[in-house]
């Protein structure tokens, strides 16, 4: 059905990417592609394509057909050992699927990026808050403006415009994704009942106190379908998370409270190392519970958990710009998480 507007979301299956799916879905009037290495685990009207993006071949070979493209998401991320080897694959994916749709594409009007404050150094210590887009990123290497600066030069001549977007922690549902502090929340309240033990904060004592931010998926879905379409969002950068702030010492209770437990102490722990042998107490929470199978290690990253809650530095973005601009939504981080977590029990994955 050709409806005008085709959009092709990068990395489909992660939280950020099957969220927009869904929100363009719900929208009507656009046809969608997926681009993913994985079959979707969910029913979906939109075309998908299993497409390697660090094999340039590949690519080529698979998007070739795609001569009607208007808008690129891009949402795709590949995980390195360290911080300096993000560079080269996550740029390469970024190119190796923009210059072929753009060159089979004449109607392709906009690339839409998204990136994060940890192109700021929120992830290495105190940093500027709240910082701006017109911060300068921290002591490179960094794969964000290493993205950026590539969408700039190649956009340089062409009809098709960019934009990128500056979430901070990603909050939503999707399986295998490894940045997802609401599965890690959901999975840790979960055993520690099983297991008889209060709600404790397993983070830094300075990170229950200091002052967080996070985005709702469905938000930044919005926010990038606004980009997409809306004339102030042409080759511009914007920070977008809820719109509030929060501390974890004033959420904490209310996620214990939802979960029927009692609120505990801090107590910091790794929790990559001790829930590292908990997968039986996982399967049998999902028996006792009849609730759908997922596998442990699909549902949770514990070093997200260990790294969002080893932040005892304030996390702190301005999101002016991007209202100024005409984006205006926004929402409660806190009521976000219980929302989240009673949607996650309407679909049977938590307990």
């Amino acid at each position: 059905m050709n409806t005008g507007k085709k959009a092709v979301i990068v990395g489909a299956l992660g939280v950020t990417g099957r969220n927009l799916l869904s929100h363009l879905e719900n929208l009507g009037g656009w046809d969608i592609v997926g681009l993913s290495r994985r079959q979707p685990d969910f029913e979906s009207s939109a075309e998908f394509i299993p497409v390697d993006l660090l094999d340039r071949d590949d690519a080529e070979q698979k998007l070739r057909h795609l001569t009607d493209v208007t808008h690129i998401f891009y949402c795709a991320f590949q995980a390195r050992a360290t911080w300096a080897e993000h560079g080269v694959p996550n740029l390469a994916m970024l190119v190796n699927s923009v210059e072929p749709i753009a060159a089979a594409s004449p109607s392709l009007s906009h690339v839409n990026l998204i990136q994060g404050n940890k192109i700021y150094g929120s992830h290495l210590g105190p940093f500027k808050t709240p910082a701006k887009e017109c911060d300068p990123p921290h002591m490179l290497p960094n794969f964000y403006w290493d993205q950026e600066n590539w969408l700039r030069t190649a956009q340089k001549g062409q009809n098709w415009t960019w934009s990128a977007l500056r979430p901070q922690t990603i909050c939503g549902y999707a399986l295998g994704n490894p940045m997802n502090i609401t599965t890690v929340i959901a999975a840790y309240a979960m055993i520690s009942r099983e297991l008889g033990l209060p709600l404790r904060f397993p983070g830094k004592p300075g990170a229950y106190d200091a002052v967080y931010q996070v985005t709702d998926a469905d938000l930044l879905a919005r926010a990038m379908s606004w980009c997409a379409t809306a004339d102030n969002a042409a080759n511009e950068v914007f920070n977008i998370q809820n719109g509030d702030y929060f501390r974890w010492c004033n959420l904490w209770p209310r996620i214990a409270h939802f979960f029927g437990m009692e609120c505990g102490p801090v107590q910091t722990l790794s929790l990559t190392e001790f829930m590292a042998d908990k997968a039986d107490v996982w399967d049998r929470i999902v028996k006792k519970h009849n609730l759908l199978p997922t596998a442990y290690d699909s549902f949770v990253s514990w070093p997200f958990g260990d790294y969002v809650f080893g932040c005892d530095w304030d996390v702190m973005t301005s999101t002016i710009k991007i209202r100024q601009a005409g984006f205006q939504d926004c929402l409660d981080s806190e009521d976000m998480f219980i929302d989240l977590f009673a949607k996650f029990q309407d679909m049977k994955v938590i307990a």
